[in-house]
């Protein structure tokens, strides 16, 4: 089993690719080396393989919100979870079932939905695309200051006083990007999704 993160930018063309192209490279690089596991295509799409699905859900609000540090630009993203039946090179040569998923759930997108899941199991998908909806209500309204600190908190290893000396900002107005962020309970929904993904056994 692997995940695929299939995405796009939104409104990329109302900013240069320079302004933001290289925050969401750094974002990828993290998971493993162009083009064997992302590629950046077509100027603004993107596809992204994560061997660990548990880290699938992580690695797609990291994309979000490195994104929406960009005053109208915002990332729309599909996982799909599934086999691989085809390695290559280039991700975007490979194919399998885990694949097929995520384009397919990338092009079936109604306007107002920004990420969802998909996989063979009816359940695990209603269930937790209804609570990607709700913790989108949130991260889709994430200004470019709250997406900024939470960027630098999935991270990790940084307090909060560290974060006020990286943006130059007071500790009371991390503390304000906190609260506005809704950080924990994001990462609740993310903590759900890893359990839920263990559960059905979608990480076998």
């Amino acid at each position: 089993m692997t995940s695929v993160i299939t995405g796009d930018i939104i409104n990329s063309r109302s900013r240069s690719s320079s302004e933001w192209i290289d925050d969401l490279k750094n974002v990828l690089r993290r998971v493993g080396e162009s083009p064997k596991y992302w590629e950046i295509y077509r100027g603004d799409s993107f596809q992204l393989e994560i061997e660990n699905p548990k880290e699938a859900l992580y690695r797609a609000i990291q994309i979000k919100a490195a994104i929406k540090c960009f005053k109208h630009l915002d990332a729309r993203m599909s996982i799909g979870i599934g086999e691989k039946d085809y390695d290559a090179e280039k991700i975007t040569e490979a194919n399998g079932p885990a694949f097929i998923y995520s384009g397919e759930g990338l092009n079936s997108f109604k306007d107002v939905q920004t990420l969802s899941v998909s996989t063979n199991i009816s359940s695990f998908d209603y269930d937790m695309n209804l609570l990607l909806k709700l913790a989108l209500i949130v991260m889709d309204n994430w200004t470019p200051a709250v997406a900024e600190y939470v960027s630098l908190t999935l991270r990790g290893g940084f307090v909060q006083q560290q974060i006020a000396e990286l943006l130059g900002i007071s500790q009371s107005s991390v503390s304000e990007r906190h609260q506005r962020s809704y950080i924990n309970e994001i990462r609740e929904v993310e903590k759900l999704y890893r359990d839920k993904i263990t559960a059905y056994k979608l990480d076998a």
